[in-house]
């Protein structure tokens, strides 16, 4: 799969993310914050993963309307992978 330069620089933006959090915990701030971060960091990633799983899903789902094909297991194995990811 190709991933979007959208979704790559969101992960980039998420990796800056994680290095700010690192340099908080070394230098000691407080609980709250390093947890609130933590929780922006994986609300982030969260949305990533849900685009991710969805543009696929929308590529694969168009290539089985060219094919003739059903697509209802693409849809369940999409539902799989976001439900996995939480």
């Amino acid at each position: 799969m190709d991933y979007d330069t959208k979704v790559i620089n969101r992960m980039k933006r998420i990796e800056g993310q994680v290095r700010g959090l690192i340099k908080m915990m070394d230098e000691g701030k407080d609980c709250r914050d390093v947890v609130t971060q933590m929780s922006a960091v994986r609300s982030a990633i969260d949305r990533t993963a849900a685009l991710v799983v969805s543009s696929n899903l929308e590529r694969c789902i168009r290539e089985e309307k060219v094919n003739g094909e059903t697509s209802e297991d693409l849809i369940k194995e999409a539902v799989n992978l976001l439900v996995k990811s939480r």
